[in-house]
């Protein structure tokens, strides 16, 4: 019996990604988690992926979804917050929206489907509410934010070249030493 190329490629494929129970994960399933579950001093969650603007206003959708990346940021949020919350603090986040940096541009044609175009007109974005709490309990400051970087691209100072989420996290970073001035630790 003689396969096809096309055939074996994607039998190949299909081996390599573990077979036919693999299922690939998008932000909107109904099972994705919607916070990060509780521990430490952090609390973060977030809203309905599927209103985020990444989502409603990407130039794929189906892209735009894959992955695990809203929990992704959640987690880098909290471990960069746990650093300069002061000890007996406690911080609540929920982010309202997302907007990665970059953007599906579907006018390249069917071979560039998949591929985010990072450049200076598509900024990363990122709405949030967040309260601090005092270790009295009282609420030191609550309020919204809205985290954008009109020059992503020129700054050198970017976490990693490899890190699909580099720009987002970034964001996030100048936002939590900003609103965290006093360094916990």
């Amino acid at each position: 019996m003689t396969l096809r190329p096309s055939l074996l490629a994607a039998l190949l494929a299909l081996a390599l990604a573990g077979g036919a129970d693999a299922k690939t994960r998008y932000v909107t399933d109904p099972d994705a988690p919607r916070a990060l579950p509780e521990q430490g001093p952090v609390d973060v969650s977030w809203q309905n992926p599927a209103q985020f603007t990444e989502i409603r206003y990407s130039g794929n959708s189906s892209e735009a979804k894959r992955g695990n990346w809203v929990y992704d940021l959640a987690q880098h949020l909290r471990q960069r917050a746990q650093k300069r919350l002061p000890a007996g603090e406690r911080l609540e986040v929920d982010i309202t929206d997302i907007r990665r940096a970059g953007n599906y541009e579907p006018w390249r044609g069917v071979n560039f489907d998949d591929t985010r175009f990072i450049r200076d007109i598509y900024p990363p974005r990122i709405t949030l509410n967040f309260k601090r709490i005092g270790a009295d309990g009282q609420v030191i400051a609550e309020g919204e934010r809205k985290l954008s970087d009109l020059g992503f691209l020129t700054n050198a100072n970017v976490l990693s070249n490899t890190d699909p989420l580099r720009y987002e996290k970034s964001l996030i970073n100048r936002w939590v030493d900003r609103e965290f001035k006093n360094p916990g630790a």
